[in-house]
């Protein structure tokens, strides 16, 4: 999910990961009631994988390697990092993680790639451009190897997306939207009640609503395109430039005995030297893996939260015809709001405050399936199913799709639950950056519910940094440096 060129030439004698095996394998079959799980360590056994990181195992004799920059993190954000330092740089480069990819917040989203919820002008704004032209670039680039194209290799689908609106003052909100996107460079359309109808037949607005529609919008599957990053990566194993190391926990850093600067990282099972770079790309669990690796200092302390998110998933769904990706524009303000009144200072404190927000997003991927959401709470890492939450989302979809109220929903027909954890950040960007103190040390997380959107724009910024180059995208809104402190961490 990444960068300007797609030169996955895999190598023949490179053979297939044994996590992209098993990722095609599950992603094929039929599920039945099946909740994606990234703890599950075997079968009948879980553990919170934040559990997982914080662990001390006995120690044992661990084996060592040498890299240009170690990558602690194998979801979208670490994955293409690695992919773009290996296709833009002679780099070599590890990449360690506590469980396999697509099994966190990457595996239980949605998959669009939309600017349809973006404000032109924000400290947002141009990381999404820039990552949205990297993926126009990549898919272009699949489609010109055959084999199915982009559609076939990342479920890649221009299916355009509609942010709608009911009332007359959320039209009002959508013809401003409308006009600052087109001022920016974004093809957008407002839509009356009549024209939305014409588009979507079965999307019900009422007299008063509409949508703005933006052609250009695309939306991919996460799981074929981290298949696809995988075996770009893994290309580059014959050559000695990449390791992966998946169930592996990272358990610290090394430091030099004289200096005190970071050598690398110590999992349960391996030392990694990274000699250029580490990179902590963990998502929500940064936080937490932070906490262990460094001495406590307020300073240093990355308020990113997880947010956790139901999705319903309804296998090769015939019931209603969707031609474009939906959202309500309700979505915008949930997806930005900052969580006033939750306590920063500790994660048990956090747990105890999280409102409950649903907004309703419907999309159809290449398989047919219908894939309707979301919601938003703070439950810490909490896996546990909320059948309520899923009928708040299959109820809220039936008030814009009337069709669905006369579908009964069986649960266990069919059906996929997603549950996810999405790092969310109180200032509502991406921290991406070194460490004060410690620059061979980067941040990359906090992207909330926009990881794979702004995957490819990230792994370019971290890979300019590495390199000490002038970014194509402005690095000073997703600095560490001042950004928390008590003072400001108390305001947001």
């Amino acid at each position: 999910m990444d960068a300007t060129a797609f030169a996955s030439a895999p190598n023949p004698s490179h053979a297939p990961s044994s996590s992209s095996s098993s990722l095609s394998a599950s992603y094929s079959r039929v599920l039945r009631f099946s909740v994606r799980d990234p703890w599950r360590r075997r079968r009948g056994q879980r553990l919170p994988l934040h559990a997982l990181r914080s662990q001390r195992p006995e120690p044992a004799p661990a084996s060592a390697s040498h890299h240009d920059v170690v990558v602690v993190g194998a979801g979208i954000i670490g994955l293409s990092i690695a992919r773009h330092l290996l296709l833009h740089t002679p780099l070599s480069v590890a990449v360690a993680d506590a469980a396999v990819p697509c099994t966190g917040a990457t595996g239980a989203g949605q998959g669009y790639l939309w600017m349809s919820h973006r404000t032109p002008g924000s400290d947002t704004w141009e990381l999404a451009v820039r990552s949205k032209q990297l993926w126009e670039e990549l898919a272009a680039e699949v489609d010109g190897l055959g084999g199915g194209g982009a559609r076939e290799r990342l479920g890649w689908m221009r299916t355009g997306s509609l942010l709608v609106g009911r009332t007359s003052e959320e039209m009002a909100t959508l013809e401003e939207r409308t006009k600052a996107l087109s001022q920016a460079g974004i093809r957008a359309e407002c839509l009356s009640a009549a024209s939305l109808h014409a588009l979507e037949p079965e999307l019900y607005v009422g007299h008063d609503g509409g949508a703005m529609f933006l052609p250009e919008d695309c939306q991919i599957d996460a799981f074929q395109a981290v298949s696809l990053i995988e075996k770009t990566n893994g290309s580059y194993s014959s050559e000695g430039r990449y390791m992966e190391i998946y169930n592996d926990p990272a358990m610290s850093l090394v430091r030099s005995e004289t200096t005190g600067t970071v050598q690398g990282v110590q999992t349960s099972k391996h030392i990694l030297y990274g000699r250029k770079a580490i990179v902590i790309a963990s998502g929500a669990w940064t936080r937490t893996l932070l906490r262990s690796f460094l001495e406590p200092n307020p300073a240093l302390d990355i308020p990113v939260m997880p947010r956790k998110g139901h999705l319903l998933v309804l296998d090769k769904f015939d019931k209603l015809k969707l031609n474009h990706g939906l959202m309500e524009l309700g979505y915008v303000g949930h997806q930005v709001a900052k969580s006033s009144g939750t306590p920063l200072s500790s994660e048990s404190s956090e747990d105890e405050h999280g409102a409950l927000s649903i907004s309703m997003t419907a999309t159809m991927n290449t398989k047919g399936n219908l894939i309707l959401g979301s919601s938003r709470e703070f439950k810490g890492f909490s896996r546990e199913v909320d059948m309520s939450i899923l009928k708040c989302i299959w109820d809220r979809a039936a008030e814009f799709f009337p069709t669905l109220k006369n579908v009964h929903l069986d649960i266990d027909e069919n059906t996929e639950i997603r549950i996810g954890h999405r790092p969310f950040m109180p200032d509502g960007k991406p921290v991406i950056g070194s460490v004060p103190d410690l620059p061979n040390v980067l941040i990359a997380t906090g992207h909330e519910g926009s990881g794979l959107a702004l995957a490819l724009g990230t792994a370019e910024m971290v890979t300019d940094m590495i390199l000490g180059n002038p970014g194509k995208v402005d690095f000073s809104p997703f600095s560490i440096k001042d950004r928390f402190s008590v003072d400001k961490i108390a305001h947001i």
